[in-house]
């Protein structure tokens, strides 16, 4: 089996509900149609049924699209939940000056804001979106409506990387983080995406995570300040979480390759078997993960963000529908 589809097992046992927002959007049409069909997931799909059920008829004649009937629509205007989203949105940011008529008025012209507000009172476990609108619009709506966990110090995200053919991480699986929203981290900030990381792994995986930090240094081969950022990132992390194996700084062959991590890391419990991968910075991790996507063929899921209260996903603008299956799939791993 597959990693996805282990995903879809897990998440079939649980059934979690979904908003997929962006409906105008042909790729999402055809994700909403093999998730309904794989039935491993409900779906909230925000617009009028007759016409997405046509549309997907008409495009989509390679697939059962009758299963589009047991998905749950909402239109932004005519659903009843109005007033109490309105009401609910006013709460939330009536100290940023949203009063009534801009609840309303950012409600019904913003599906992102909707879909995150059917997740905030309990409506839907998740939303999935970002096939057609910035990541930036993707994790407003969510950080501004459904909030950080409780026990969350930082919302960042991370992407599963499946690698076909490949040894390294666990059978060509491996989490890189944060390639998706933390630009610039500092010491602090890196050492609690390295945590949020490897719980995320485990979660996922239920293998034990081996995290590697990072560098164009390992163990002191270069002196930076950019590096030392990395080394106090490993001290913080390791302080806070002992139950994790995290070390570094470590260059990336040092990381997953065992000879190498055996002649350039010596005594390091991580070096040369890592599986989760946390970048310095945005630029290493996005570039990272697109050169690994790209060049090695991988499937790549996400960004799948950590540290919210609930599930709110973003999607490569790029994605095709089987990467939204992807994404819904761990986003209702998550949410259970």
């Amino acid at each position: 089996m597959g990693f996805i589809d282990s995903i879809k097992a897990q998440a079939k046992t649980c059934k979690k509900t979904i908003v997929l927002p962006e409906v105008d959007d042909m790729r999402t049409i055809e994700a909403a149609v093999k998730i309904l069909n794989e039935d491993f997931a409900h779906l909230v799909l925000l617009g009028e049924k007759e016409e997405i059920c046509a549309k997907a008829k008409s495009e989509l004649s390679h697939l059962p699209t009758e299963a589009l009937q047991k998905a749950t629509f909402l239109t932004l205007k005519d659903t009843a939940l109005l007033d109490e989203l309105i009401t609910l949105l006013v709460k939330l940011r009536g100290h940023k000056g949203v009063d009534s008529t801009k609840a309303k008025e950012l409600l019904l012209n913003d599906s992102l804001y909707f879909g995150a507000a059917l997740v905030k009172i309990g409506k839907a476990d998740g939303m999935v979106a970002g096939a057609t609108r910035a990541t930036s619009d993707v994790l407003r709506a969510g950080l501004q409506v459904v909030g950080t966990a409780l026990d969350s110090k930082l919302v960042s995200s991370f992407f599963i990387m499946v690698v076909p053919d490949c040894d390294y991480g666990l059978n060509g699986t491996l989490v890189f983080s944060d390639c998706g929203l933390c630009q610039n981290p500092n010491a602090e900030e890196l050492a609690h995406i390295a945590i949020s990381s490897a719980k995320s792994f485990e979660s996922i995986t239920h293998n034990e995570p081996f995290v590697a930090m990072l560098s164009h240094s390992t163990y002191g081969s270069a002196k930076h300040p950019d590096i030392d950022k990395v080394v106090e990132a490993t001290k913080i992390a390791k302080q806070l979480a002992p139950q994790f194996k995290i070390d570094g700084e470590l260059q990336l062959d040092a990381a997953i390759v065992p000879s190498v991590g055996a002649s350039k890391a010596k005594g390091s419990n991580v070096a040369g078997k890592a599986n989760v991968l946390i970048f310095p910075d945005l630029d290493a991790g996005n570039i990272g993960y697109k050169l690994v996507q790209r060049f090695a063929k991988a499937e790549a899921y996400g960004p799948i963000t950590q540290g919210m209260a609930a599930p709110i996903n973003d999607l490569s603008r790029g994605c095709s529908a089987d990467d939204i299956v992807g994404v819904v799939a761990l986003s209702a791993l998550q949410a259970k």
